[in-house]
């Protein structure tokens, strides 16, 4: 990416391109790969701290704020617009996946199921945080695949008409809390890419998704906010207010916003215009100066006090 090289974004956007598309392949990306659908068939969605979780982790994330803060370009209004579009769209698929999933549930065992669901967000954890291990991970679609042929049911399966409203409305909260996040990003893109580490807020993203591997195993406890609490040490380890526009640590005067005086500069740095002298004289008249402070070691001195020290 342009900079930041977040290994999932970066992908993307060889294929994708345009950063609108990009940002709209990486929020809707959690639907078409099946990583969605198998979190709420897998419980993650049960309570209000499992829909933050989500909604933060999987439609938020940190490939959402690498695209946000690299990517898109325009005033902050113009950022809020695309990112509008692009998470309306994000909200309708997400209630429509989530009225499916009594359906679903019906041709699978869940217990197979949700294992397989864990190993997703593993590998999409792994993905985030290296471009190197993601290589020789499968697809979170092809793992999706194997975890409904292995949990495959079908002796129970039955065409849910009427879907259950309670889901409906959890997984339109949890598209909605990622989309939020979303949208607060880009009202404060301005700021964040200056004060945000991406690359230290991606890492810890990707801890975060594996603690919520883990509770979706019950290896953590559900009433335990692991996964959430991962995430906001993590945003207070990636602020950096130091950072300048290059992503380098902000000088005294370059955060007052003033240059730095010619008498603050140490001795011997050359100023933006150089040596008058030596400016006007020429590369010729430089090296006969040098010659003759060579030939001559009693002027060294004398010569030396009338010419910058780098000559």
């Amino acid at each position: 990416m342009s900079h930041s090289q977040h290994p999932v974004a970066l992908g993307l956007e060889q294929r994708v391109g345009n950063a609108a598309r990009l940002l709209a392949t990486v929020m809707a990306l959690p639907l078409v790969d099946g990583i969605f659908p198998a979190l709420v068939l897998a419980g993650a969605l049960d309570g209000p701290l499992g829909i933050l979780e989500v909604g933060l982790l999987v439609f938020g994330g940190s490939a959402t704020v690498a695209v946000i803060l690299a990517e898109m370009d325009g005033t902050w209004r113009a950022q809020v617009r695309t990112t509008l579009g692009v998470g309306s769209v994000v909200i309708a698929l997400a209630a429509i996946e989530s009225a499916l999933a009594p359906t679903i549930a019906s041709l699978l065992d869940l217990a197979i199921f949700e294992r397989f669901a864990a190993l997703v967000i593993l590998a999409v954890a792994a993905k985030t945080a290296s471009a190197r291990v993601g290589e020789y991970l499968p697809r979170p679609a092809v793992i999706i695949g194997l975890g409904a042929l292995a949990s495959l049911d079908p002796a129970g399966a039955q065409l849910v008409t009427v879907p259950d409203p309670t889901l409906v409305i959890k997984g339109t909260l949890a598209a909605g809390v990622g989309v939020a996040f979303a949208l607060g990003v880009a009202i404060s893109g301005p700021w964040l890419r200056n004060t945000v580490d991406i690359d230290r807020f991606r890492f810890g993203s990707a801890v975060a998704l594996g603690v919520l591997a883990l509770s979706v195993l019950g290896l953590v406890p559900d009433d335990a906010p692991l996964a959430l609490s991962v995430l906001v040490v993590t945003g207070l380890l990636a602020f950096d207010p130091d950072r300048s526009d290059d992503g380098e640590p902000a000088s005294r005067n370059e955060s007052n916003g003033s240059e730095p005086s010619t008498d603050d500069r140490p001795a011997g740095t050359m100023t933006d215009g150089g040596d008058a002298a030596a400016d006007t004289a020429g590369p010729d008249a430089a090296t006969d100066a040098t010659a003759d402070t060579d030939t001559d070691p009693d002027t060294d001195t004398d010569v030396g006090a009338d010419r910058a020290p780098w000559l």
